[in-house]
């Protein structure tokens, strides 16, 4: 009885051994998917089929190129399933193919794998399940289907004897008295029933010399090229596109422009401009172009609350906040990109005054081309650490648009983003709710330029309109030594005038502005001791509206006579030079200017002076200009002139 419990176990023991042998011996079959001449690329592709599929190997085949399967599986028909399943989900291309394991060489994927060893996969016809299936061979059945069922101790101890000559046979390769000394050892451990321990036999690895590169000739390329498909060609077609070569539709028809295309290509790589590709070349391009697709993320952004959808590199930047009138996208994976959407309710002066406004700020290098047209404008701005690109639209009553801001570092991805970008931005419906400032001009700064900064003009004085299209009288001091100037930071003006007698210098905008009022100059010579209003930027651009100081007229003329000037008794800030002197009716009577440098002595605090508004018609008039004198005397409200001076005093901003 022992002996034949023994014979049994020694039995299923062999059955363990000798199904490996058997799974080594059969042929398996595979999803072919696609191959390639260098083994980097192979290995890449392996790594994101095994990410996407599973089962992946892949072979060295003939010809030194390197072949990616899917399996293995059981039968043929258990692979075609696999292979039609991957085609449905699109997974893997149309001219994938079922084959088996004969025609594959030395495995190189996965690492340290070995496929032919593999247990093969099988396919349940009904719910397309993939699942293991053991199907050992007809030898070890038989031996399997003994044990089982043992009918007689003469066929146990038959089986047995059979099983050990095999077992022997089988080591022979390893040396006679070797397999003796194993199956000795064998049935001792059995008798004792003991589970013995699997001794894997060593097999030394082949190293295998890496093949001869292949050496592409122009009858090969043409060869192969007549072979390719029609996804082959779109993919061809687009991969020539995202690099900048292919500027026609993707078509699949390789005329003149194709050709050209891939000429260039060649070109660029140090190739012959043969405007074929081989196999390899293509393969080459293909995959820096799956490189280059995997690394920028393009895809799809809408933003409903901007109103803007488009394509964005989604692997360089991701959505950060609102903050009007932007959407910020901030830069990820060191990417060195970031993307502001512009999206406000505007006019063509709004659109005009974002056009300067965007120029103040950091982020914006004053250098590069500025073009601005009736209803959008670019700007492109570089420096020695930072790059802008600019894109604004007004229609509709909406500005929309686009920033893309980068390292000097990320040059090389910017043109192909920035096309992008530009190609696929679309205006839907939805505003990022606008907040305009109060002034003549419409624009708030610091309401436009939310979570940015700024750069500050060298300085900023006080200003006011004096007709209908928007010259600016203000201070000679306000404009000294300045390369721009502009008037509430969202307009560029060019001076018309400095007077330095009178301290007086006109403004006028390159663009004509609609102010909300203008000066109304007074006909008469205001009363000494009677009450006076400045109005000015007292804290230069810090704030937006500009403030009121009350004071008095102290006296018709200056402290040595001079008649074109007021004296004034009141305190006031460098900002507010520049800034209209209203009487109590509301109408100018003069312009505030600086306070005067007095080399051994100090005025006191409250003694400013003003040039009086008969000498500002008189320059207006050297000018070509006219003012406008007021035609009512009624008392107003301190209400009233705080919102008339807001509608007619402006921010005059001197950069260098």
């Amino acid at each position: 009885m022992t002996n034949r419990i023994s014979k049994s176990l020694f039995a299923a023991l062999l059955l363990v051994l000798l199904a490996p042998v058997a799974a080594m011996a059969q042929v398996t079959h595979w999803v072919q998917i696609e191959a390639h001449a260098t083994l980097r690329t192979a290995e890449e592709f392996a790594r994101r089929y095994e990410e996407r599929v599973g089962d992946i190997a892949g072979f060295r085949i003939a010809g030194g190129w390197y072949a990616l399967a899917a399996g293995p599986y059981a039968t043929p028909e258990d692979a075609e399933i696999r292979r039609l399943q991957l085609l449905a989900a699109r997974e893997i291309r149309a001219d994938a193919y079922v084959t088996d394991n004969r025609i594959y060489g030395q495995q190189f994927w996965p690492v340290g794998g070995q496929a032919e060893t593999q247990t093969p996969l099988t396919v349940d016809r009904e719910n397309g399940q993939v699942s293991v299936v053991v199907e050992p061979s007809a030898e070890v059945a038989e031996v399997a289907g003994t044990v089982a069922d043992p009918t007689s101790q003469a066929n146990a101890d038959a089986v047995v004897d059979t099983a050990v000559e095999t077992a022997a046979d089988t080591m022979t390769d390893a040396g006679a008295n070797a397999g003796a000394d194993a199956t000795t050892e064998a049935q001792q451990t059995v008798a004792d029933t003991t589970v013995p321990a699997v001794v894997e036999p060593v097999v030394e690895a082949v190293v295998e010399p890496e093949p001869e590169p292949v050496v592409d000739t122009l009858p090969d390329a043409r060869t192969f090229e007549y072979s390719l498909n029609r996804d082959d060609r779109v993919s061809i077609q687009t991969a020539l596109q995202w690099f900048g070569f292919y500027r026609s539709g993707i078509d699949a028809q390789f005329g003149p422009g194709t050709r050209a295309a891939i000429r260039d290509w060649q070109n660029s790589q140090g190739l012959e401009p043969w405007g074929i590709l081989s196999r390899n070349q293509m393969m080459t391009l293909l995959a820096a172009y799956d490189d280059a697709v995997a690394r920028y993320g393009f895809g799809p952004f809408r933003d409903d609350a901007a109103g803007i959808e488009m394509t964005l590199p989604l692997g360089m930047v991701e959505f950060e906040r609102h903050e009007a009138p932007f959407a910020h996208l901030r830069e990820i994976n060191d990417s060195g990109m970031r993307v502001l959407l512009i999206s406000q309710e505007g006019s063509q002066s709004t659109l005009f005054g974002l056009y300067e406004i965007l120029q103040t700020l950091e982020v914006i290098p004053l250098d590069g081309e500025r073009d601005r047209g009736r209803d959008r404008f670019i700007i492109t701005g570089q420096s020695a650490t930072q790059r802008a690109h600019v894109e604004a639209r007004l229609q509709g009553g909406m500005i929309k648009g686009w920033i893309l801001l980068w390292d000097p570092s990320a040059d090389d991805d910017a043109e192909l983003i920035v096309s992008t970008m530009r190609d696929s931005f679309r205006s839907i419906n939805g505003v990022l709710p606008s907040s305009l400032g109060a002034t003549a001009s419409t624009v708030a700064r610091r309401d436009l330029i939310a979570g940015l900064e700024v750069r500050r003009p060298e300085h900023s004085r006080s200003g006011f309109f004096v007709d209908a299209v928007g010259t600016v009288v203000t201070s000679a001091e306000a404009v000294q030594g300045c390369e721009r100037v502009t008037i509430d930071e969202a307009y560029r003006a060019d001076v018309r005038l400095v007077d330095n007698d009178l301290g007086i210098a006109l403004l006028t905008p390159q663009d004509p502005l609609v102010p909300l009022a203008f000066a109304q100059f007074s006909p008469n010579a205001p009363g000494v001791n009677s009450d006076v209003r400045v109005s000015g930027f007292s804290y230069q651009d810090t704030l937006t509206r500009p403030i009121i100081t009350f004071g008095q007229l102290s006296a018709l003329e200056g402290l040595d006579g001079e008649t074109h000037l007021n004296r004034l008794s009141l305190s006031a800030e460098p900002g507010d030079s520049g800034g209209p002197v209203f009487d109590g009716n509301g109408t100018v009577i003069g312009m505030l200017l600086p306070r005067p440098e007095t080399p051994g002595r100090m005025l006191p605090e409250d003694v400013n002076f003003s040039v009086s508004s008969a000498s500002i018609l008189s320059a207006l008039q050297g000018a070509g200009l006219t003012g406008t004198q007021s035609r009512i005397a009624i008392p107003m409200s301190a209400e009233i002139l705080t919102r008339v001076s807001a509608d007619l005093t402006v921010l005059v901003s001197c950069w260098k």
